[in-house]
């Protein structure tokens, strides 16, 4: 039992791991080749969004372990595109400009919000299709996969708009710069304990669900969950901890367009 709990973790981090920097590898490339391409590997990353939606569907009646890395896996497939759509600029929000020096308090968190309404609404809209295609069925894996990923990144990106110690800006495209004028770097504020509150206890709750499954569709998924709600719970702590993060992506992926050759041997690319 022990050991097949190791290896769904690992499952779990490597598919978060090889997700991500494959997301960050169609975007930089895109970055770098400019014009329609953001747009077009948007479009061409649909097929993408069709399969999470066939794998969250179709596992949804399963109870067999297969039916609960699917779900999993249809989560992550929807959650990806949805990332994707957003790092290449497609679905952001309409405020496009970057944000006054001066502007503080309301006005800057609601002119924050028009820079990613767009994108916010189509995440929130990811949550109503996967709860709809697994309303009343046996298997929630991918419900509460996607619910993890949602609640996560709704507290990341308070956390850097009200400050946070670390913002790592290393990856953020072109369609994207004016997005760093809304961050603040600084000591930490009351939402960042909030956050870790939140996740820790998410991360409590899927494990205490593991500890008490039985059934092995049941240990696989409550595996996978904990991994994934601790690997949030991880990315908020890097928020804060002084480690180079980055380089578990930066080593695959191109040169941005505007980096010099010196900056590329320095970083590695």
């Amino acid at each position: 039992m022990l050991t097949e709990i190791w290896i769904t973790a690992l499952f779990a981090m490597f598919i978060w791991w090889f997700s991500t920097g494959m997301i960050l590898l169609v975007v930089r490339r895109a970055d770098v080749l400019g014009g329609p391409a953001p747009a077009k590997a948007t479009l061409f990353g649909l097929p993408l969004l069709a399969l999470g939606i066939a794998l969250v569907s179709v596992s949804a009646t399963g109870a067999d372990v297969l039916s609960v890395y699917l779900a999993f896996l249809g989560a992550l497939a929807i959650w990806g595109w949805i990332e994707l759509a957003f790092l290449t600029g497609v679905i952001t929000g309409p405020e496009k400009r970057e944000c006054p020096v001066d502007l503080q308090g309301r006005d800057r968190f609601v002119r924050a919000w028009w820079t990613v309404a767009h994108h916010e609404l189509t995440l929130l809209a990811g949550l109503v299709l996967v709860e709809l295609l697994t309303r009343g069925s046996g298997n929630d894996v991918a419900f509460w996969a996607y619910a993890i990923l949602f609640i996560a990144r709704i507290l990341a990106k308070l956390n850097v708009f009200f400050g946070i110690p670390r913002i790592n800006t290393e990856f953020v495209p072109r369609p994207l710069a004016h997005l760093t004028s809304y961050f603040r770097r600084g000591p930490i504020t009351a939402m960042f304990p909030l956050a870790i509150t939140i996740l820790s206890f998410g991360t409590a709750c899927f494990m205490q669900r593991l500890w008490v499954a039985e059934a092995e569709p049941t240990i696989v998924a409550a595996t996978l969950l904990t991994a994934l709600s601790a690997l949030a719970l991880l990315e908020h702590w890097l928020m804060v901890v002084p480690l180079p993060d980055a380089k578990l992506w930066r080593w695959m992926l191109p040169a941005p367009a505007d980096m010099t050759s010196e900056e590329r041997k320095t970083n590695g690319l």
